[in-house]
């Protein structure tokens, strides 16, 4: 099964093919058009920006810390919608390290799990209160394989200490992936903030998408 197959793709800025490429992945209970009001306080319009939907709102039906083998098939077919807009923009002329990938919660969750998987140079990666998929306990070791598979991409990770959603630890380890991985790592947790985006982690996200639009 493929839940998140055919589900409407949403954009803003400039057309595909003309601009580096920011795929942006909403959260639970959300859709594109949330994710897509971070568009004005990015103030970057000449990227393409890019917003897929899941179906029913959500990319899985558990929390991202359950089995991943509970989370299916909703989760693998989430990761092969990134998948597909990532070798859509390749495919419309835009290449791997002019293409960042951007999510809040869920979808910085998903965001994080596939950039993992999938690891190269991309133009950047933000992750707004969210971290690697799975139980705890988790190494990641089985994926997160090669070393310097990432070869310097800049990577944000954002999130509250007290976020009911994310715990910190969760942050510090995937911080720590993407450091073995070879990314460029930025973390910053935030006493008692709430499950939302700061103006800090925006300002984080803009100099990482400026990087990109170069």
């Amino acid at each position: 099964m493929h839940p998140h197959n055919d589900q409407p793709l949403a954009t803003a800025g400039a057309p595909l093919g003309t601009a580096p490429v920011v795929i942006m992945v909403h959260g639970r209970g959300a859709g594109p058009a949330n994710i897509l009001d971070l568009v004005p306080r990015l103030a970057l319009p000449g990227l393409t920006y890019l917003a897929p939907s899941a179906a029913g709102k959500s990319w899985y039906p558990f929390s991202f810390m359950s089995e991943r083998e509970k989370n299916e098939p909703g989760l693998s077919s989430a990761l092969d919608v990134l998948a597909g807009l990532v070798e859509r923009s390749i495919a419309a002329g835009v290449p791997a390290e002019r293409i960042a990938l951007l999510g809040f919660s869920q979808g910085a969750c998903l965001t994080a799990e596939f950039t993992m998987r999938h690891a190269r140079r991309y133009g950047g990666v933000v992750v707004f209160s969210g971290g690697l998929i799975g139980p705890p306990g988790t190494t990641w070791n089985d994926v997160a394989s090669e070393v310097a598979a990432f070869d310097g991409t800049p990577v944000f990770l954002g999130c509250s200490d007290v976020d009911s959603h994310v715990p910190k630890t969760r942050v510090d380890e995937s911080a720590e992936v993407f450091s073995r991985m070879g990314a460029v790592v930025t973390k910053r947790i935030y006493p008692s903030m709430g499950h939302l985006v700061n103006d800090d982690e925006i300002g984080a996200a803009q100099d990482i998408l400026s990087r990109v639009a170069i």
